[in-house]
């Protein structure tokens, strides 16, 4: 098929690169503006945009495809390239715009979204953290007809994956990078033998996930410490669970924890214990109990390395 894709992050990236080898034409890719990054903040490409020149493929990098919007030149423009293309099918995964109905409506089957969850549940931007920060059992693939709402449209198909109490967001990510591109190729062959199944989502059972904030990284130990262990791999990479130890002036990262059942009587955020095995603070049911933390400006370090360099 001819196939014109739309995506930013590297979860995205996989789902073009399989789309390429399995030998569809991409006419032309849609990615975010370059951003700052690292320390120089040097403007840096997408990893969408990196496989697409790899590939020698056009890329638009419109800032708005609304055409009554706020840079309605750059929606212009990317229309007319749009209707240059004269895609069969458009593919979107993480884009990061919103598209509005005239691309919906411009290739012959629509727009195919890649979305990292079983919608209903977890419609919105930060799906795979939200699934694990609320326990859910599994998550999954969901490829979805896009509408004009906000992951409303009717599913495809769906892939389910177990959520274990090993995974983190950045773990979590991959598997479903490789789920979601796989998924794709399938949709897109059902498609052309003209054997895809359009259901409508149920109104029972919607959540959204919304974006994570800066502002959720400090850990609430007046919560359970399960749900902080939940927490802590949800936030892992980004934005980064924290925690004030005593001590110290700055807030530490805590990239691995675990919940230890047992019984305390200390107010919710006291200082337990500290030892190479971890540090245990208190939590509403129980403790939490820190295995891998960062210094502000430091490195990654294993508890038993921190509490080295640490007293309370």
């Amino acid at each position: 098929m001819r196939i014109v894709f739309a995506g930013t992050p590297e979860f995205a990236s996989l789902a073009l690169q399989a789309i390429l080898a399995a030998g569809h034409e991409v006419p032309l890719v849609f990615t975010q503006p370059d951003r700052p990054s690292g320390r120089g903040l040097k403007l840096t490409p997408s990893a969408v945009k990196q496989t697409a020149l790899a590939a020698d493929i056009p890329v638009m990098q419109p800032r708005s495809l609304r055409l009554d919007g706020k840079y309605p030149d750059d929606a212009a423009t990317a229309r007319q390239a749009l209707l240059d293309a004269a895609p069969d099918l458009m593919v979107v995964a993480a884009y990061g715009l919103i598209l509005p109905k005239w691309v919906l409506e411009l290739p012959v089957h629509g727009c195919f979204n890649i979305h990292a969850s079983l919608l209903p549940r977890w419609r919105g931007a930060a799906p795979i953290q939200r699934a694990i920060e609320a326990g859910d059992p599994e998550t999954g693939i969901t490829i979805m007809q896009m509408d004009e709402g906000l992951d409303t449209g009717d599913m495809l198909l769906k892939h389910a994956l177990p959520i274990t109490a090993e995974h983190t967001a950045a773990s979590l990510h991959d598997e479903l990078a490789a789920m979601g591109a796989q998924a794709v190729l399938e949709a897109i062959s059902r498609c052309q033998q003209g054997k895809l199944v359009r259901q409508p989502q149920p109104a029972e059972g919607v959540t959204y996930a919304s974006k994570l904030e800066k502002s959720e990284a400090a850990l609430d130990f007046s919560q359970p410490a399960a749900v902080l262990a939940r927490r802590v791999r949800a936030f892992n990479p980004a934005p980064g669970a924290t925690v004030q130890l005593p001590g110290l002036n700055d807030p530490v990262k805590v990239w691995a924890a675990q919940a230890v059942a047992q019984p305390i009587a200390r107010p919710p955020g006291d200082l337990v214990s500290a030892s190479p095995q971890g540090i245990d603070i208190a939590a509403a049911d129980g403790v939490l109990r820190l295995l891998e933390l960062q210094k502000a400006g430091g490195k990654r370090q294993s508890v038993a390395a921190f509490v080295q360099g640490w007293r309370p």
